[in-house]
C-alpha cells in the first residue's frame, strides 16, 4: 500500500459509529464469523490454525506484538462495511474529500517561470468528482502512482490553477510525499 491508499484506510476508519472488539478472543472470534474458518483467519494473519484456536478459546491471550498488529488490521479492514461505503458514496456524490499534505511539487510551465519542485503543505478540499475518481481508482487496485496523479490533478486544478482563473498551462505532479492525509 501507499501513502495515499493509507490515507484513505484511515479516513475510513474515522467513520465508524462503533469501536471494534478490544479483546483477542473477541478479535478472532470476529475475524472466524467473516473469514468462516480458523484456517482462513490463520492464512490471513499468518500463524498456524492451533494457534489461531488457542486465541479463540482463550489459551493463549498474548500474541507476539506483529501478530497483534496484524489481527487488529484484519478486524479493522472489515469492520462496519455499510458504514464505510455510505461515507464513500456521501463524499463522491455530495461532500468531497479534503486532502492535508506536505509534498513536493513539480511543475511544468511556459518558459520564463520556475519548473524547481519545491515542498508545499496544503489543506485543499477536492471536490466530489475527485473523490469519485479516486475511490474507483483504488477499487480497481491500481496502483500509488495512479492515486497520486489523481490528486495532484485535482490539485492542480482546485488549488494551483483556481477553478480555471490563472496558470492556464501549468502541469503539476507529487515527486515527493512527506505527509499525506484525507477526511471526508
Amino acid at each position: 500500500m501507499g501513502d495515499i491508499d493509507d490515507a484513505l484506510e484511515r479516513a475510513d476508519q474515522e467513520a465508524f459509529t462503533r469501536e471494534p472488539p478490544k479483546s483477542l478472543q473477541a478479535r478472532i472470534n470476529y475475524l472466524v464469523r467473516q473469514l468462516k474458518s480458523t484456517r482462513a483467519v490463520a492464512q490471513e494473519i499468518g500463524v498456524s490454525q492451533r494457534s489461531v484456536e488457542r486465541y479463540r478459546t482463550g489459551a493463549r491471550k498474548k500474541p507476539p506484538k506483529d501478530i497483534a498488529e496484524r489481527i487488529d488490521a484484519a478486524v479493522r479492514a472489515r469492520w462496519q462495511p455499510l458504514v464505510r461505503k455510505r461515507r464513500r458514496r456521501q463524499a463522491a456524490g455530495a461532500t468531497g474529500i479534503t486532502v492535508e499534505t506536505r509534498a513536493r511539487f513539480g511543475y511544468t510551465a511556459p518558459i520564463g517561470s520556475t519548473d524547481d519542485g519545491r515542498m508545499r503543505r496544503l489543506t485543499v478540499h477536492l471536490p466530489p468528482e475527485y473523490a469519485n475518481r479516486l475511490f474507483d481508482a483504488q477499487q480497481q487496485g491500481l496502483g500509488d502512482q495512479q492515486l497520486r496523479a489523481i490528486v495532484a490533478e485535482g490539485l492542480q486544478e482546485i488549488y494551483f490553477k483556481d477553478g480555471g482563473r490563472r496558470a492556464d498551462n501549468l502541469e503539476v505532479e507529487f515527486t515527493d510525499i512527506d505527509y499525506f492525509d484525507v477526511s471526508f
